[in-house]
């Protein structure tokens, strides 16, 4: 069979700016949002950075309440986002968004210095709330930008802003604290770089391929016609099957692999430090070093699962649900091996617990491709719904978990209770994505369509496939 090759447009095209711009959005609310380590230690012990800015003496309890506020906010929005975005589009939901999440930041020194830690943790809940809604809106973007064939590399490339926000925001935070700017400064440059993306997206970004006003007819009629009913996709307003949602097997195992990530991920980032510290009587958190360690791997390693994807999809090796599998597989079941074998180490062997630490942290980050964006395979039509819902349920995991520790853990020092937070963790991990390998798709799903009415049958319409989900699985597409 004579391949027709298919003309893409510009190799740097319009789906690729809006790609870069997701990666951009997310490092710049990655430092806004990480910045609050280093500020709060700047604000509470001066002579650590410039002392020419006020000092603040606050105790252990209030500057826990300043460094969780954020999250209180931050779990409540994300399920409205994904509603907002769809009813008004990524490009001002996002942009409103980051805008005054921008807004808040360069208001903090003043409201901080006015209100104390109260104000703070205000600004910080209501700065939740804001970013609370973006990356439903990054997945619903994605899934009207990216053809069938590049979801995988420009959703990765695209989400390894996560690992780039938080390596910048540990390795600037510092500096401009000791600089003339301050504590402050930590605020206004972290606004400003959120002010500068806003710029950029309100110019170049557009909710779909057909409003964008520099995108070549070439790339518009690639990225339209590897999507089914592209004309509906873009101005009918579909209506939410909700019942056939929360029905769907292949969802729900999407849902459980992603809480099983959050209380995993939480794990790898937060306790083992804490470990390491109570039992090997290692001080990683003071070491800058060790601390960016596991992010610079998450950083590295997700470029390789985006070119071992890419490769494997566009040479056809393996179905796109078998890729996905087999990446969460990884991301999931080798830390979960690490983190048991992490419980047996004793204080002789401290660098081989750093190179596991940062070994099952960075191959973590092959979540992203194997079940992170799954919501878009799914469901391209509501991807920002189902990003909403399970980034709801899946934010409450990393809350939930330090309270176990805290239960299990009465004596940092004592290995054996350790050993049982980390045999929780790995059997989470290994069940998730069990469930996910049984359960789990990258087929798009029957209720995603605009005519899906839901009968008496909807128990059973989350597992059917429709006759075009061979092509859709085995991501021909309109390459051949």
């Amino acid at each position: 069979m004579t391949i027709v090759e298919v003309d893409k447009g510009p190799t740097l095209g319009m789906r690729h700016v809006q790609a870069l711009l997701i990666f951009l959005n997310i490092v710049v609310v990655y430092i806004s949002r990480l910045n609050i380590g280093v500020a709060v230690v700047a604000m509470t012990n001066a002579e650590t950075t410039n002392p020419n800015f006020a000092e603040f003496d606050w105790n252990e309890k209030e500057i826990s309440y300043i460094l969780s506020s954020f999250y209180w906010g931050y779990v409540f929005t994300q399920f409205p986002g994904g509603a907002l975005c769809k009813l008004f589009g990524a490009k001002l939901t996002m942009g409103l968004s980051t805008f005054f999440s921008a807004v808040l930041s360069a208001a903090t020194p003043a409201a901080v210095t006015w209100g104390g830690w109260q104000a703070f943790c205000a600004i910080r809940v209501i700065q939740g709330l804001f970013q609370g809604m973006l990356f439903p809106c990054i997945h619903e973007h994605l899934a009207k930008w990216s053809p069938l064939q590049e979801r995988n590399r420009l959703g990765a490339l695209s989400h390894t802003g996560i690992e780039c926000g938080t390596v910048l925001a540990m390795a600037i935070t510092g500096l401009i604290a000791e600089g003339p700017l301050g504590w402050p400064g930590i605020s206004y440059v972290s606004a400003g770089l959120c002010f500068a993306w806003c710029i950029f997206w309100f110019i170049f970004s557009d909710n779909n391929a057909t409003e964008s006003r520099f995108i070549k007819e070439t790339e518009k009629n690639y990225i339209e016609s590897s999507m089914e009913h592209a004309e509906d996709f873009h101005k009918k307003k579909i209506p939410i099957p909700w019942k056939a949602i929360f029905l769907s097997i292949p969802f729900n195992a999407l849902l459980v692999a992603r809480c099983a990530e959050g209380w995993g991920l939480a794990t790898l980032q937060a306790q083992i430090p804490s470990y390491l510290h109570g039992v090997l009587g290692m001080e990683i958190k003071s070491n800058a070093l060790y601390s960016a360690l596991p992010f610079l791997a998450m950083w590295a390693m997700s470029y390789v699962y985006v070119l071992t994807a890419d490769i494997l999809q566009r040479k056809k090796i393996l179905t796109l649900s078998a890729i996905r599998k087999i990446i969460n597989s990884c991301a999931f079941w080798i830390p979960a091996v690490g983190l048991i074998a992490i419980g047996f180490l004793d204080e002789g062997k401290k660098t081989l617990a750093i190179v596991l630490m940062t070994i099952s942290v960075g191959v973590n980050s092959g979540a992203t491709i194997g079940s992170s964006l799954n919501t878009i395979d799914l469901s391209p039509n509501h991807a920002g719904i189902l990003m909403g819902i399970v980034n709801t349920i899946a934010n409450f995991m990393p809350l939930i978990s330090p309270l176990v520790v805290g239960v299990i853990v009465t004596d940092s020092s004592n290995r054996t209770e350790w050993q049982v937070v980390f045999a929780i963790s790995s059997i989470i991990f290994f069940v998730g994505n069990l469930i996910y390998i049984i359960w789990g798709t990258a087929v798009a799903q029957p209720w995603d369509a605009e005519d899906f009415l839901l009968p008496k049958d909807a128990e059973t319409s989350s597992n059917y496939e429709t006759t075009k989900t061979p092509a859709i699985e085995n991501s021909k597409g309109s390459s051949k």
